[in-house]
């Protein structure tokens, strides 16, 4: 706060906010309410981009990018290519109607370090 970040400042009381919510509720599992809160920042800077308000997704897009530097990484592109394998000779998958049980093996095996949308795009291409 001293070095005058008001952004950051801002946006970490924000998530701050969100933290202490969600242990009131009983929901102790911070990494989640970290990746659901990083999840609203993207979608509201894509939602304020298509309304043509470039100030506002960049304030998202900051917010968005600081709750992730408290994140841990991403799962890699040939980890997620590795555990969507598995995964499929672990269920027997072998059609687009075996879709589901896949993603959920990858999610779980995951450790929600991977974006459902991305473990559903290679699930997708696997299985075709």
């Amino acid at each position: 706060m001293k070095a005058g970040e008001r952004e950051r400042v801002s946006a970490l009381r924000l998530v701050l906010s969100e933290l202490q919510k969600a242990d009131k509720e009983g929901d102790a599992d911070e990494l989640a309410v970290l990746r659901r809160e990083r999840k609203r920042r993207r979608e509201a800077a894509e939602a304020y981009r298509e309304a043509a308000r470039e100030d506002l997704a960049e304030s998202e897009d900051f917010e968005a990018q600081l709750i992730e530097h408290y994140l841990p990484a991403d799962v890699s592109d040939e980890e997620l290519d590795e555990l969507v394998r598995r995964a499929m000779t672990e269920t027997g998958a072998e059609s687009m109607r075996d879709m589901g049980k896949v993603i959920k093996h990858v999610m779980a095996a995951a450790d929600g370090r991977a974006d459902g949308r991305r473990v559903s795009t290679k699930v997708k291409e696997a299985l075709t």
